[in-house]
């Protein structure tokens, strides 16, 4: 059986894309290793840190960086993290500074919201 054990998204600046992710999201760094001009950096959830990992990959390839904008122009998420409780991770991102492009909204029997994650994506966090 196939197991789903990295998942990656395109930033525009590693180092930059580091500390928002662990520092303003919480998120654990796993790998950071030099790969010639880049990294190989990942990051996992604190609570599950032998889970699914986060790479954050250069955006380097001409395709990545219009892949990448025309998601972002498009108000696209890239990807999408799970919460427990939606209102109360808003409000501490919020605290942070973050910038949301949708607030927490009702859909059915989920929420969600979209913030900018500085590095050139949208992420989507989700109450089920």
């Amino acid at each position: 059986m196939l197991k789903i054990i990295i998942t990656s998204i395109f930033v525009e600046d590693q180092e930059k894309a580091l500390e928002f992710y662990s520092e303003t999201l919480g998120f654990v760094k796993k790998h950071d290793v030099p790969t010639g001009e880049h990294r190989w950096i990942t990051l996992v959830s604190p609570d599950e840190q032998a889970g699914t990992e986060l790479l954050l990959e250069p955006n380097e390839h001409p395709a990545a960086k219009e892949y990448q904008q025309k998601l972002f122009d498009d108000g696209i998420p890239v990807t999408m993290f799970g919460v427990a409780d939606i209102q109360k991770e808003y409000k501490r991102l919020v605290e942070k500074g973050v910038q949301f492009t949708m607030e927490p909204t009702e859909m059915g029997e989920i929420t969600i919201a979209v913030f900018d994650d500085t590095c050139g994506n949208l992420i989507q966090i989700i109450q089920q």
